[in-house]
């Protein structure tokens, strides 16, 4: 159907799934077309809107200062490596709403102020699990 300018448009709803990403993987040289980021850039754009709830060491996908450093095998050096702050970047300019559990925060040193890219919002664990039933699915990446 296409949008009527002489119709209301509808408020945007709440996105109904929750993705979980709690395992952070660089992915190296052998990810080099997708990754459980990109597929939420996907799911999100497919199904309508998703949240992303970041926890334990993936939480550091959203650290403002994290940095991608080359990989060095013998005398090659590999820079095409994919930079998880940048996809969490473009995650959150596609309009996901992406949380970062707070215990995995504490446990990597970024539950300082400033130390989380804008945007992304911290959550204590017990208000995550409360949220679930919020959802119509939860699913882990």
């Amino acid at each position: 159907m296409r949008d009527r300018p002489d119709l209301p448009s509808a408020a945007p709803q709440r996105p109904q799934v929750l993705a979980i990403v709690e395992r952070a993987y660089r992915g190296a040289v052998e990810k080099q077309f997708a990754d459980a980021l990109y597929l939420a850039l996907e799911l999100h754009r497919q199904l309508g809107g998703i949240d992303i709830l970041l926890r334990g060491q993936a939480v550091t996908y959203a650290a403002r200062d994290a940095h991608v450093p080359p990989l060095r095998l013998g005398n090659r050096v590999i820079e095409t490596l994919t930079d998880p702050r940048g996809d969490v970047l473009r995650l959150l300019d596609a309009g996901v709403r992406v949380y970062a559990e707070e215990p995995g925060l504490a446990a990597y040193g970024l539950d300082g102020e400033g130390r989380l890219l804008d945007r992304v919002r911290p959550m204590p664990a017990d208000e995550a699990a409360a949220r679930w039933s919020t959802y119509r699915m939860v699913c882990f990446m």
